[in-house]
This record gives C-alpha cells, sequence and structure tokens, in this order.
C-alpha cells in the first residue's frame, strides 16, 4: 500500500518522553505513514527511534506550521497537538484516510476515548459548522489534514502568530474545504489524572492570557473579513423616547434557589438611586420553599413584583421574556440570576448612569467570582476588556459570552425576543443587538457571581457541555449569515 500520511508528534518535556515513544511507535508501524517528525521544544529533549526530531520555539506558532508545511510531502498530513500518548483504533489511519479522501476534508477529527488511571471514558466532540469560531473548539488532540489544503494556506497567509497559528490555520481552510467529523471514537488518549481538564470556563478571559487573546482577536477579524461578515464600527443611534411608570426593572428568573434567592433579593433592595425602580422575580415553578422566600419579602416590600408563568415550558429566556413583556417592567431591564448578587448600593445607579451617558441599547458590567461565602476565587474579576469600541462585536463571535450584568433598553429587547433556553440566551440577545448598535461596557466590579455545586454553568460533563457548545456556535451560525447579508445589502 502506498503511504501517505506524515505525522507530526510533540514533545514538551523530558518526563512526556514516554507519552512521545508510544505515540509514534504506533503510528512507525503503519503502512499508510511515511514519516513521523517530533517538534520539540528543547534541543536537549532526547530523540525517538525511527523519528525525525525538529526544534521549535512555539508549538502553535505561524513559524511551527510553517515548518511542518516544509516537512510533509504526502497526501495527507496528522498532526497531534498535544504531548499526550495516544492509542489508534482498529484501522484508525485507514477510516480517517477514506473519509478524508471521499469528502475532500480540509480538516478530519473523531470522537475518541481518554484512559485515566485505567478508567477509559468517551469523549464525544460536536460537529463544525460556520459558526464554530470559538479559539477553542475542541477538536480532540488529533487532526487529519490535507496536505494540499494546508500548503494552500500558509502560501496564501502571511500573518506571523506566536500563539493563533493552528487557530488562523483551521479558519483559513475552513474558507475552501470541508471541516469533517467522523462520529466514531477512533483513538484513545492515555493521561493521568494529574492530566484531567481544569475548569475552563473562564480561561479566556483569565488576565495572564491577554497577548493570547490579542492574537486569537486579530485572527477572527481577518478570517470575518475575507468571508464577509466583518462588520465595520459603524453603529446605529437610538433614542430613550417612550414612557415608562419606572425607570428600571431589575429581574431575577428563579427556580429552586431556596438557599440562595434571599441574598439576591437583599442585593436588590439595598440599591441607592435618583430614580424608581422595581423587581421582577419570575418564578418558574419552585417546589423548594423559594416561593414562599419570596412571598415573605414581597410582605416587606412592594416594590417587588412575584410572576408565576401561564406556561411551563419556559427556560431562563422564556422566563426573561414574561418579565419584560410584562407592564410593570421598566424603561431599562437589569439582570441578576438568583444565584448571586449586586457588589454594593450604588450597583443599579451606575448601570442607569452608564445608559444615560452613552444612549446605547445594551449594557455589560463586570463581576468576581467568589465561592459562596463570596470569597474570591480565581481567576477573579471578570472584565471581558476583548470588548473594544471598535471591534468588540466582531471579536465577540469568537468568545463564549459577553459578561456580566447584562442590562437593555427595554422596547428594543421587546422586538427582538429572547430565545427560550436557559443557556446562551442572552448571549443570543448581544449578538443580534450589537449587529447594529454599540453596546456599553462597565469594567469596574458590580456582581458577585458565585460558584457552588447547584450553578446551572458549574463543571459538566462532556454531553451537557457539548450541547452547551453545540447551541451557542449554532447561534453563532446564525449570526454570520445574518451579518453577510447585512454587508451585501449595505445596511
Amino acid at each position: 500500500m502506498k503511504k501517505k500520511i506524515t505525522v507530526f508528534i510533540p514533545i514538551y518535556r523530558a518526563n512526556g518522553l514516554p507519552h512521545t515513544e508510544k505515540a509514534a511507535g504506533e503510528f512507525i508501524n503503519s503502512e499508510l505513514v511515511e514519516k513521523v517528525f517530533l517538534l520539540a521544544s528543547d534541543a536537549a529533549l532526547p530523540s525517538v527511534k525511527s523519528c525525525e526530531r525538529l526544534v521549535i520555539r512555539n508549538y502553535h506558532s505561524s513559524e511551527t506550521i510553517k515548518m511542518i508545511v516544509e516537512k510533509s510531502e504526502t497526501d495527507f498530513t496528522l498532526i497531534l497537538l498535544e504531548d499526550v500518548s495516544i492509542n489508534p483504533g482498529q484501522f484508525a489511519l485507514e477510516r480517517f484516510f477514506s473519509v478524508a479522501e471521499n469528502t475532500n476534508a480540509g480538516i478530519c477529527y473523531s470522537d475518541f476515548y481518554e484512559m485515566t488511571d485505567g478508567l477509559r471514558t468517551n469523549h464525544p466532540v460536536i460537529d463544525y459548522q460556520t459558526g464554530s469560531l470559538r479559539d477553542d473548539f475542541d477538536f480532540g488532540p488529533l487532526l487529519f489534514i490535507k496536505t494540499e489544503a494546508l500548503k494552500k494556506t500558509v502560501k496564501q497567509e502571511k500573518s506571523d502568530y506566536k500563539f493563533a497559528g493552528f487557530y488562523d490555520l483551521r479558519l483559513k481552510i475552513s474558507q475552501s474545504y470541508p471541516v469533517i467529523r467522523i462520529p466514531e471514537y477512533l483513538y484513545t488518549i492515555i493521561k493521568t489524572d494529574s492530566d484531567s481538564l481544569s475548569d475552563k470556563h473562564f480561561a479566556y478571559v483569565d488576565p495572564k492570557n491577554r497577548q493570547v487573546q490579542i492574537e486569537m482577536e486579530k485572527a477572527v477579524t481577518q478570517h470575518l473579513k475575507q468571508i464577509g461578515a466583518y462588520l465595520k464600527p459603524d453603529f446605529r443611534q437610538i433614542n430613550f423616547d417612550e414612557n415608562f411608570d419606572v425607570e428600571a426593572s431589575v429581574i431575577i428568573p428563579v427556580k429552586n434557589r431556596a438557599k440562595t434567592i434571599g441574598d439576591a433579593v437583599k442585593s436588590v433592595l439595598m440599591q441607592k438611586t435618583d430614580f424608581n425602580f422595581n423587581l421582577i422575580i419570575v418564578d418558574n415553578y419552585s417546589d423548594d420553599g423559594t416561593s414562599e422566600i419570596v412571598k415573605s419579602y414581597i410582605e416587606k416590600d412592594k416594590r417587588i413584583n412575584h410572576i408565576v408563568p401561564n406556561r411551563k415550558d419556559l427556560g431562563i429566556g422564556g422566563c426573561w421574556n414574561e418579565a419584560v413583556h410584562n407592564p410593570k417592567c421598566g424603561k431599562f431591564s437589569v439582570q441578576l440570576d438568583s444565584d448571586d448578587m449586586y457588589k454594593d448600593e450604588h450597583t443599579l445607579q451606575v448601570i442607569i448612569n452608564k445608559f444615560r451617558e452613552e444612549k446605547v441599547p445594551m449594557i455589560v458590567g463586570s463581576y468576581i467570582i467568589t465561592d459562596f461565602n463570596l470569597k474570591e476565587i480565581p481567576p477573579g474579576i471578570i472584565d471581558h476588556r476583548e470588548w473594544t469600541p471598535d471591534n468588540g462585536r466582531n471579536n465577540a463571535l469568537r468568545i463564549n459570552g459577553l459578561g456580566a450584568p447584562r442590562a437593555f433598553y427595554t422596547p428594543l429587547i421587546r422586538k427582538i425576543k429572547i430565545p427560550n433556553v436557559s443557556y446562551g440566551e442572552a448571549y443570543a440577545v448581544g449578538l443580534a443587538i450589537s449587529r447594529d448598535y454599540q453596546i456599553g461596557r462597565i469594567y469596574e466590579p458590580l456582581y458577585f457571581c458565585r460558584r457552588w455545586e447547584d450553578n446551572t454553568d458549574a463543571r459538566i460533563d462532556i454531553t451537557k457541555l457539548n450541547v452547551n457548545n453545540l447551541y451557542k456556535d449554532r447561534i453563532r451560525t446564525f449570526e454570520v449569515i445574518a451579518r453577510q447579508r447585512k454587508n451585501l445589502k449595505g445596511d
């Protein structure tokens, strides 16, 4: 059988050599493999039998990708993205080869198994689509790339990234070739418990990753320009010309949060403002005592409105719709999750001041990650400084959230409508608003985001994580298409 695959394996550390030797050994003996290259981060790292070693400075750089292109002379190139031990399944390479050849895929990837301390678990991945623009999209550690696509992309691309090389590569390949997921468990990676993934929910806004984020933003912005989805920093103006009985409404959707709803309510009632406001609690059929706690507060403060929807099919987004379409809702609708608390008595005033100053239809604040007892935990302050006035709405298609607390001009959000889901609903609305309008930002912390075992976005299993990510990718797909159409119409 003709040999048609070149393999590239990273080795970052001396104690990772057993991983590398095992991975290399699995590929060297395949009839499909022409050659195996080791990409070593240190010239002092040992070599592996039957492999050629190349010394690199940064594995995820454009420089490394150019080196791969120079060395790969076969039809396909297999790249490991991580320094892990890998065990291909039965005829795995043949399966990659067959699917890639039959579909003309630029990139193929697959589901895989994880073996951690002898325990094997499934790690399914999700299908790639137009909106799969997150730089942390989970392909797994193995990419099977059509070498023609690899060489064509690198030849056309002049950027020199230190961190965003692979991200930029797959964006560019996706412009001309299909990116295909094979929904089969084609290989196993072997890990120790210490190698297991930590909670990455806030990794993309960790301040220490700032230089990485700058490069990723540059790459996605260039991609959006090339596919006709980039939006220039030209924004529509909005007038707050509708009259409301109440200037602002804090909205809390809640279901079974007896442990936290009291703290949330008290943090609203303590607000000191130069305007009148109320609190709308949409109680989605709680049965743990939450409803009784809310009712006890109503007896003390008439600003509280307790709504129990007629419908029983509502997610968080649907509960928000119930609140913003209620006649008692104010001119501005301000978020507070039932787990969380405003930082101090000035939070609401700061938000409304921002609306008044900037005349924007949406405000996004900043918050502090804490444990249940309000003790700050890493990464601490989340201020989403990646949202710049001139490019924030483009970069928003790369990141997986817009920040909190969020607040909206009620007439506009009534017009847009909020998706009736319990994950990604505010992100979808924020993207839609940013298509036409500037979004205001507050970078000082306004909000305590408490992490505890009952959070909806606390550590979740891979199946639920995939559902969430697939939905947000779909939302981004809708938005990319909408922006392409907007540009074509010249709106």
